[in-house]
């Protein structure tokens, strides 16, 4: 059984079940060997010098079927662990009737033993990251928003997005696209946006996946 790290909004999202799929930049020791048939299958790829040609993703970063579970933000109290995904921000503890401060982890320090959040990987392909569409952007766990003040175009009226509208299009891709770049932008660091962020448009390993419960986690790995 494998680990997947997920920042609190996303754990929050799988908990909704609006996370079904995750985008993660494809590194070395992985190589893009011929754009064309990578776009359209992923398998023209290999890991070092292990070809991979014709053969479905050997090398993957994870494998259908395989199971993952989730580490994220956490805390171990006394006599259990706490998740940051299920708190807000201005949440307050108290200990003795005191307010006290928790330090929270940072999920890669997370143990396996406290996994509350169990995957099982349904699909892996490759493509580059800005060729995801709207529906890409929903499965991914994003909430689409509106543009302060809604649409703004020189075609705008009251009730404008209920009727045919030229710009239409442009706004439903904006509202759905937008909050996607912010949060894929916001977990790569800034030294290296100029490679792996949305401008850079690098290539990326496609994870559609399904929540299982923590038994079938365990039969699934065969423990």
């Amino acid at each position: 059984m494998k680990p997947i790290l997920f920042n609190s909004e996303m754990v929050r999202a799988i908990l909704d079940g609006r996370k079904t799929v995750t985008r993660r930049v494809v590194k070395e020791p992985w190589y893009i060997e011929d754009e064309t048939v990578s776009k359209a299958s992923g398998l023209a790829m290999h890991k070092g010098s292990n070809c991979t040609y014709g053969m479905p993703y050997p090398d993957s970063i994870y494998r259908p079927g395989e199971i993952l579970y989730v580490r994220e933000t956490f805390f171990k109290a006394v006599d259990r662990y706490m998740y940051k995904a299920n708190y807000s921000d201005s949440e307050k503890f108290y200990r003795n009737g005191k307010v006290v401060s928790i330090k929270w982890h940072p999920s890669i320090h997370m143990p396996k033993e406290a996994a509350r959040l169990f995957l099982r990987v349904k699909a892996v392909r490759i493509e580059k990251l800005r060729a995801m569409g709207m529906e890409d952007a929903l499965m991914e766990g994003i909430t689409p928003i509106n543009r302060p003040g809604g649409c703004k175009c020189q075609f705008a009226v009251d009730g404008c997005m209920e009727e045919p509208c030229p710009n239409r299009a442009a706004y439903e891709t904006y509202r759905h696209m937008d909050p996607f770049i912010q949060l894929w932008d916001s977990t790569i660091a800034p030294a290296d946006r100029a490679f792996y962020g949305w401008e850079a448009n690098p290539w990326v390993w496609v994870i559609g996946f399904e929540r299982v419960t923590k038994e079938e986690a365990e039969d699934g790995d065969g423990a």
